[in-house]
């Protein structure tokens, strides 16, 4: 690789699509959640620009280690959870923006790289050495281990229609079908996808790790100062990806023109609504709630959607 490329896999890895484009719009991103948020409730809510003060004030400080931690892992999995988020970020809009230059398996990759945020959490919390890190990480282990099945099966589901592992023949298959969300089976792996991805982003009313008013952070309850502000940049930047990655899945993209980024944005935008409307109008599930949830009706919905799209509905 000469050196034009590396410059160029190095401005799309850092500036764009990478991690500053993608931490600056998920911040922006929390700061709507934020104000539709109050919204809900009858409050005024924060100023625009409030998440980047916060996460100024947090890089700002100190990270301390807490006694009795491991030390590696501790401060390792902060920098686990924003390097997958940057992946993540690289891979969905360089499928966005041009679907023919993504590689076999583009697919498989995300799917894998999507978990590594929830790992990175449960090894921040195994390696803090406090019982609510502890705690935090036994329930997100378990919560990854229900939902994931889910969200493969909805995927599964969008593979099985387009015969393909590459996002960009997903792209080009909805272009010339039309979105997948407009079959029976894309309908259920949409409303799938979306219940699990609540799940994965952490929200409402799968909160169950973090539980602020239980375990008052669970994983990030030692986290402080930089450390912290990395895990909750990586929150920013996956709640912009997961839900673009959905509407590539499901609602499909066309060539980037004003229009049609202009309709790209708004669908976009309404998944987000969908996502914080549940998360603002819904009490936190206990632990065994959950997995019942995921492994019962969830599953089964999941299974029912690939069926029906083996059968061509």
């Amino acid at each position: 690789m000469g050196l034009k490329q590396l410059l160029l896999a190095a401005f799309y890895t850092i500036v764009f699509p990478g991690f500053l484009f993608t931490a600056i719009l998920g911040l922006f991103l929390t700061w709507v959640d934020r104000k539709v948020t109050a919204i809900v409730q009858s409050r005024v809510g924060p100023p625009w620009f409030q998440p980047y003060a916060d996460i100024g004030k947090l890089l700002a400080k100190r990270m301390l280690i807490p006694q009795g931690s491991r030390a590696i892992g501790f401060l390792a999995a902060p920098l686990l959870a924003v390097a997958s988020s940057t992946l993540i970020a690289v891979i969905v809009f360089q499928a966005l923006l041009n679907p023919g230059a993504g590689f076999v398996g583009d697919l498989i990759v995300l799917v894998y790289l999507s978990a590594l945020p929830s790992i990175a959490l449960i090894v921040g919390g195994a390696s803090s050495g406090s019982p609510f890190g502890a705690i935090g990480a036994g329930r997100e282990m378990g919560m990854v281990l229900s939902y994931e099945l889910g969200f493969l099966l909805s995927i599964i589901t969008v593979v099985i229609k387009v015969r393909s592992f590459l996002l960009g023949d997903i792209v080009a298959y909805q272009a010339e079908h039309g979105a997948i969300l407009l079959s029976a089976s894309g309908v259920i792996a949409f409303a799938v996808a979306l219940y699990t991805m609540q799940a994965k982003l952490g929200y409402l009313p799968f909160d169950i790790a973090e539980a602020d008013t239980e375990l008052i952070g669970g994983p990030l309850a030692e986290y402080s100062g930089s450390g912290l502000a990395l895990f909750k940049l990586a929150r920013a930047m996956t709640f912009l990806c997961f839900p673009v990655l959905v509407v590539i899945l499901f609602l499909g993209a066309t060539a980037p023109t004003a229009l049609s980024i202009l309709g790209f944005v708004l669908k976009v935008l309404a998944v987000l609504v969908l996502i914080i409307l549940v998360k603002a109008t819904h009490a936190r599930l206990r632990l065994d709630q959950a997995l019942r949830l995921f492994w019962g009706k969830v599953l089964v919905v999941a299974v029912v959607g690939v069926i029906l799209a083996l059968i061509g509905w």
